[in-house]
């Protein structure tokens, strides 16, 4: 293994043992069994590769993420009974990556001031946002119709991942389960039938 895994590595590790803001180039090094200047050379910056090194922990949380949305419903096909299943085994996906999350909200409020790092966010969270969407829902031939629909299903859905991975980090006792999603969202498109 290079350097430059070595620095991945290690960054990962004191992202996960002292958060984003709280690591500093001392402790990667320390981690990783490199160098200073190895920083520079392969990244540029520490935060160029505490970057790196969050957005690679979050791809393969993607995969995990991705598996669990597609994985089909058991017994018969029920919509709601597939609301269910999907959200109870991403919400299983919490307590094994809990450190990963914990460091993904810490990053979010760094993103701020740190642009490149909001660019990694920002595209994927859109990425996430696609895949939430068609987990769900069909959608329209058109394909404006169909980017407009998938970019405000995927926003109220990534709203809702992200709402409920922070109620699990705060609380776990108390956060949704799948069967509370379902019944929430079940519960909110009763109220808005009401109004059509």
């Amino acid at each position: 293994m290079g350097h430059r895994e070595e620095l991945l590595d290690g960054a990962a590790q004191c992202l996960y043992e002292k958060g984003f803001g709280r690591t500093t180039a001392r402790d990667v090094v320390a981690a990783s069994g490199t160098n200073l200047a190895s920083i520079g050379y392969h990244f540029g910056s520490k935060d160029a590769l505490l970057t790196e090194a969050l957005q690679r922990a979050t791809d393969a949380w993607g995969e995990e993420l991705d598996r669990a949305l597609a994985e089909p419903a058991t017994g018969p096909s029920d919509p709601d009974r597939r609301v269910e299943e999907t959200w109870g085994r991403v919400v299983s996906l919490f307590s094994t990556q809990r450190r990963l999350w914990a460091t993904h909200v810490e990053a979010l409020a760094q993103a701020e001031r740190l642009p490149e790092l909001r660019a990694r966010l920002t595209e994927a969270q859109r990425e996430v946002r696609e895949g939430l969407a068609l987990t769900f829902h069909t959608l329209p031939e058109d394909p404006a119709a169909a980017d407009r629909r998938a970019h405000v299903l995927g926003a109220v859905y990534q709203a809702l991942l992200t709402g409920v991975m922070v109620q699990w980090l705060l609380d776990p006792e108390t956060a949704p389960t799948g069967v509370d999603i379902a019944e929430g969202l079940r519960a909110i498109a009763e109220r808005a039938d009401a109004f059509a």
